[in-house]
């Protein structure tokens, strides 16, 4: 497989700016792979194809709040600064995205709050936008972080034009999120609501759950037509005892197991043994996913509608098959489903 065979037309009103009013009612195509069948429902509808035994995995990663806006010493200059890893909490290093770059240089400082009562100085360039700050302040480390989570803006993709709104530090955060470290929702799981998690465990569905922190490198964009020579980033990943008891119990009572988004997916496959079960992991993935490729653990998956060349198109297209999947987003288009971060659902059984 090619880049080139992962493109499509993608009409930019089909981008979705906002979520819909529940998390639950998004529209959701279902995509059975053994039949060909396409079936369009909303997000609500997925309990009626799971029974009990089944086991769901979703990814508890927490957004945190990752864009500030500052100024440049003596210019006071506009700048986005995107905080990506924190390296050291002792020293307050931070690897980030600056933009606009051009602007920034080794030994700058910038300015952040209205008071400027947080500063950072550049110490490091990693990238063409990559730098490595150091945050300049007075406090312990917890009213760092204190000030970091008053001063950052929730990290909408960048398709999204407008402002920041109340609602997105609530929706662009999935319900069950619990652990800091994304600096991008992990989407698929958006559309689940509290009811509809109750209903799926009264049904005897198993909920499990996984950390991986979503990076950018994700949505970074694939610039070799030879897929084999992309290289992913690297995220931090967690797969506890629990779930790996959970999830190949499931297997071996050929129960289904879904992963709740690519991310999710990714994590599974990046932990499996000779023997196709899923075994424990602490560490970093960069595991990509391309066609063509055997999955070993989920053998169902929700996911979003994804951007053209994209490293979760690809992953979505292994997992599918190829042609289905491509057909599914021209019908898609045609439906006009919402794509991306707060689009709709897909389902592929």
């Amino acid at each position: 497989m090619k880049l080139s065979n992962f493109t499509y037309e993608l009409p930019k009103d089909l981008l979705a700016e906002y979520p819909s009013d529940q998390r639950d009612e998004s529209r959701l195509m279902v995509l059975h792979r053994d039949t060909q069948k396409i079936e369009h429902k909303l997000f609500k509808d997925i309990i009626d194809y799971f029974d009990d035994g089944d086991s769901f995995i979703l990814n508890n990663t927490k957004v945190f709040p990752a864009r500030l806006m500052g100024n440049k010493e003596k210019t006071g200059a506009n700048i986005e600064v995107f905080l990506l890893r924190e390296l050291s909490q002792d020293q307050r290093l931070w690897d980030v995205l600056v933009d606009p770059a051009r602007k920034i240089r080794i030994g700058n400082k910038l300015y952040f709050g209205d008071d400027d009562s947080l500063v950072a100085e550049v110490i490091d360039n990693t990238t063409s936008r990559g730098r490595t700050l150091r945050f300049l302040y007075d406090g312990s480390y917890d009213e760092f972080r204190e000030k970091l989570l008053e001063l950052g803006q929730t990290p909408l993709p960048k398709y999204i034009k407008r402002s920041e709104e109340d609602f997105d530090k609530e929706r662009y955060q999935t319900i069950y999120a619990k652990t800091e470290g994304a600096v991008a929702a992990p989407t698929a799981g958006l559309h689940f609501s509290k009811h509809l998690l109750k209903r799926l465990q009264i049904k005897g569905v198993n909920l499990g759950e996984l950390t991986l922190h979503v990076g950018l490198g994700t949505f970074n964009p694939v610039e070799v037509e030879d897929l084999s020579k992309h290289k992913m980033d690297s995220e931090e990943l967690f797969i506890d005892d629990k779930l790996v008891e959970m999830v190949n119990n499931t297997k071996s009572n050929k129960k289904k197991v879904c992963a709740i988004g690519t991310t999710v997916m990714r994590g599974l496959e990046s932990s499996v043994s000779s023997m196709g079960t899923l075994n424990p992991y602490q560490g970093w993935t960069h595991k990509f996913i391309f066609p063509p490729y055997n999955f070993s653990i989920a053998d169902s998956l929700v996911t979003n509608f994804h951007m053209p060349k994209s490293t979760l198109l690809m992953m979505v297209s292994a997992f599918c098959g190829h042609d289905f999947m491509m057909e599914a987003y021209q019908v898609a288009v045609k439906e006009k489903y919402r794509f991306y971060s707060y689009g709709d659902a897909m389902l592929i059984l």
